[in-house]
């Protein structure tokens, strides 16, 4: 039967299959918890996986005096959403849990971490879930297990959490995101972080819990010896001295032994206590409610007091916590803090090689010689190159089918993606465009000579790039058109007048004097009315003969001479009349 081996690496504890001793079942006594296991079953979990979880579940259960006085147990199930399987008050009996276990179904979506631990806080750590109250003194306990990239933030409320009084355990399986599980789990990292390479390996976890979950050492309640507290088996306990001393008489505290030399009396680096070895060599450790970090130097706030840090903080890199309720800022490895004594550069005794230029297609990572390596982001393998990336064949990249980011778009685990900046710019609200921090200078923004776009470097300079089917001139500033890309009017156009070139298509134009047809091709002349516009002495004089004729035939027609002569006169004295006004209208015409 396999068991499995840890090792340490980054405060992080490592289990494979190959060889560690399997836990004897029931070896001791659980002390009473409230504990809630919150197992992750989004789509990246296979269905024989899952069953290995609840396997792993199922065990930890018979590890466990289980009872209402006991331990209490509770289970949330998550993906991208969170289902309560059951609360602490529902199975109070090692059958009916393991029973409820073995019918949890996976929920088989995204990665909601996050919420899943807000909503076991908020629902299945509270006294109306069956959690007991604070007066009992009742521990409580929360197992986060997961393979994948939380798809949302876990710092924050990892932090309310912890600082409720939950213990937080991370168990990373397979592909887990490292940096995550530290986020989650309490300090100290090395005892509350594991990671599994494979879920057929996860329940042998079960023995390194069980001793975690074991009766309470009557030392951890608290103790007043200097040196060394002994727990005794009737939970009473008894004080010892570290080598080099002896016990005084009040049994409690130690007292240099006269037969050797105090190595810290000549100098050290411990940070609060520095305690000498009998080969004149001396160790570290802390005061009471800090414990020693993995420099074996420093010390770092204990879980049993108020975590400064957890209630919040504006450090670049790491918060420390210190004994009066405030904290420092740190950095990483590699870098140094700034006079603002929250933010951190680079030091200058490392180069960081990516910033010199790679040839990676995701991600690049500095390495400590001076060298990188190449990393793809998640859903996606390192090709045989080590410098290319390929989807994997599992999953559809969501950036490939199409996506409104400015900058970098990242494809999600669950077929949909996110927007990121490039380095010195920050993500707006839209979560779509990108603007410049206000701590880099847009050396665009204070003027440049490009003809199409300007483009801002790191180092406060910028550089000229074209539009989409143009090429940069020699002077690095001008653009000119791509021969890769065809003159659309330099073929058969059909425009009657002019041909106007667009990225990939044309229109035609008309000259001036001209519009152009419904056929958006040829051109017709703009139509010129013309405007008669009539003398008005003209209108006068053809009104005057009009009524001149008019009243002449009606004196004649009101007369009853009929003689010829009469008529023959009148007749003439009308033509001489209409003689005279015809010259008259023909002057005016």
């Amino acid at each position: 039967m396999w068991g499995f081996q840890c090792g340490y690496d980054h405060l992080v504890k490592s289990c494979n299959a190959s060889g560690f001793p399997l836990a004897t079942e029931n070896a001791c006594r659980s002390r009473p918890l409230d504990l809630v296991f919150i197992i992750d079953s989004s789509r990246s979990v296979r269905p024989g996986e899952f069953v290995q979880v609840k396997t792993f579940l199922a065990d930890m259960v018979d590890t466990l005096d289980v009872g209402p006085e006991a331990t209490r147990v509770a289970v949330v199930n998550y993906a991208s959403t969170v289902k309560i399987e059951f609360l602490l008050k529902t199975h109070l009996n090692k059958h009916d849990m393991k029973k409820a276990i073995s019918r949890i179904e996976p929920l088989a979506a995204g990665t909601m971490t996050g919420l899943a631990i807000k909503s076991a806080m908020t629902e299945a750590f509270t006294e109306e879930s069956g959690a007991r109250p604070k007066s009992k003194n009742i521990g409580k306990v929360a197992f986060i297990v997961t393979d994948g990239r939380p798809q949302d933030q876990v710092e924050e409320v990892s932090a309310a959490a912890r600082a409720s009084g939950i213990e937080m355990y991370a168990v990373g399986v397979g592909r887990a995101d490292m940096t995550s599980l530290r986020l989650m789990a309490s300090n100290p990292l090395e005892d509350h972080v594991f990671y599994v390479e494979t879920y057929g390996v996860i329940e042998k976890l079960t023995s390194k819990f069980m001793e975690t979950l074991c009766g309470m050492d009557s030392c951890a309640t608290g103790h007043d010896c200097q040196h060394i507290c002994v727990s005794n088996s009737d939970d009473s306990y008894r004080c010892e001295c570290r080598e080099g001393f002896v016990l005084n008489t009040d049994r409690k505290t130690c007292s240099l032994s006269l037969t050797r030399m105090d190595s810290c009396a000549t100098g050290h680096d411990c940070q609060h206590i520095c305690v000498s070895n009998r080969d004149d060599s001396y160790r570290c450790e802390c005061r009471e409610g800090f414990v020693l970090n993995t420099d074996k130097k420093t010390c770092s706030l204990s879980l049993t007091r108020m975590d400064s840090c957890a209630t919040g903080h504006d450090c670049q890199h790491i918060c420390v916590s210190n004994s009066d309720n405030s904290y420092r800022c740190e950095c990483r490895e590699g870098f140094v803090l700034n006079t603002d004594k929250k933010t951190c550069s680079m030091s200058q005794t490392r180069m960081d090689s990516c910033a010199k230029g790679h040839d990676c297609q995701h991600i690049c990572v500095s390495d400590r010689d001076d060298s990188y390596r190449c990393e793809c982001r998640e859903g996606f393998v390192l090709n045989t190159d080590r410098k290319t990336c390929s989807m994997k064949q599992t999953r559809m990249d969501s950036c490939a089918k199409g996506h409104d980011c400015q900058h970098i778009c990242v494809s999600n685990s669950d077929d949909s993606y996110r927007c990121e900046c490039r380095e010195g710019f920050v993500l707006n609200l839209d979560k779509k465009t990108c603007s410049i921090k206000q701590t880099r200078m847009d050396s665009c923004a204070t003027g440049h000579d490009c003809q199409h776009i300007c483009v801002s470097n790191r180092d406060d300079s910028y550089r000229c790039d074209c539009r989409e089917g143009f090429v940069l001139n020699m002077d690095k500033k001008t653009c000119s058109l791509s021969l890769t890309r065809v003159d659309p009017c330099a073929r058969d156009h059909g425009c009657d007048h002019i041909c106007v070139s667009n990225s990939v298509s044309f229109h035609c134009k008309c000259r001036n004097g001209y519009i152009l047809n419904p056929d958006e091709k040829t051109c017709s002349p703009k139509e010129v009315k013309a405007v008669v516009v009539e003398d008005p002495c003209k209108c006068e004089a053809r009104l005057a003969f009009q009524m001149k004729m008019q009243t002449a035939l009606q004196e004649i027609t009101s007369r009853n001479i009929l003689s010829v002569d009469f008529l023959f006169f009148e007749s003439l004295h009308i033509l001489t009349v209409f003689h005279f006004y015809v010259k008259m209208l023909a002057s005016y015409l």
